[in-house]
């Protein structure tokens, strides 16, 4: 039996549809429906699969979901240390470029938090982060323009985002129907679940090792 040298999740270059949905967001949140659901490409390497991921697009933005179970201890958040607390990771490429290491100004970073805000810890939060080692950065996004909203749950949560256009420098679904996209749920109880390669490649700064979404209208 030989060793396993390479993951098959870096061995192949993975898009899935994102689809449609005119409302993104409302006083109740995203609420996505099961057909909104995202894959992880981590069961190709058997890692632990604790989260249901779910995002649609329209004209004025995206829309994401996130619903953790199994944990037994309360979820660990800080606003004061985003990279450190439990939670929804997303980066976003609204050009798709795959051939660069370095992000360009149409590179983003979100985190979505459960809890870690306000005066005691236990509002959700919504973060623009900027991405380590990128050639540009994209435009500063003001605080409180991506929504965010969360439910705590017996053994986990469920954790909803919406990021406006105009979070996202370039954001043009008429010209450019494909994102790229990765995400990280990231847990000190469960550990990472993540659209594709795992945490010892350096997805989080290297735009050649996210995904796509391909923006689907029907």
């Amino acid at each position: 039996m030989t060793d396993q040298l390479l993951a098959p999740t870096f061995l192949f270059r993975f898009s899935v549809p994102l689809l449609y949905r005119k409302e993104l967001w409302s006083a109740k949140g995203a609420a996505l429906g099961e057909e909104y659901r995202l894959p992880s490409f981590g069961e190709l390497e058997d890692r632990p699969m604790y989260a249901d991921i779910r995002g649609a697009w329209s004209e004025q933005g995206l829309a994401f979901s996130v619903r953790v179970e199994g944990k037994k201890q309360a979820p660990w958040c800080r606003s004061s240390r985003l990279e450190d607390s439990d939670g929804l990771h997303l980066w976003i490429d609204t050009r798709d470029t795959h051939n660069i290491h370095r992000a360009s100004r149409f590179c983003h970073r979100f985190v979505l938090l459960p809890t870690g805000g306000g005066r005691r810890l236990t509002e959700p939060v919504a973060e623009q982060m900027l991405i380590n080692r990128a050639r540009e950065n994209p435009k500063p996004v003001p605080v409180g323009l991506v929504k965010v909203r969360s439910e705590k749950r017996v053994h986990g949560y469920i954790l909803e985002g919406y990021i406006p256009a105009a979070a996202l420098t370039g954001y043009d679904p008429a010209s450019h129907q494909r994102l790229g996209f990765t995400y990280a749920v990231m847990d000190r109880e469960l550990g990472w679940q993540t659209f594709t390669v795992a945490s010892e490649f350096p997805f989080e700064e290297d735009p050649s090792l996210w995904g796509s979404l391909e923006l689907v209208s029907e």
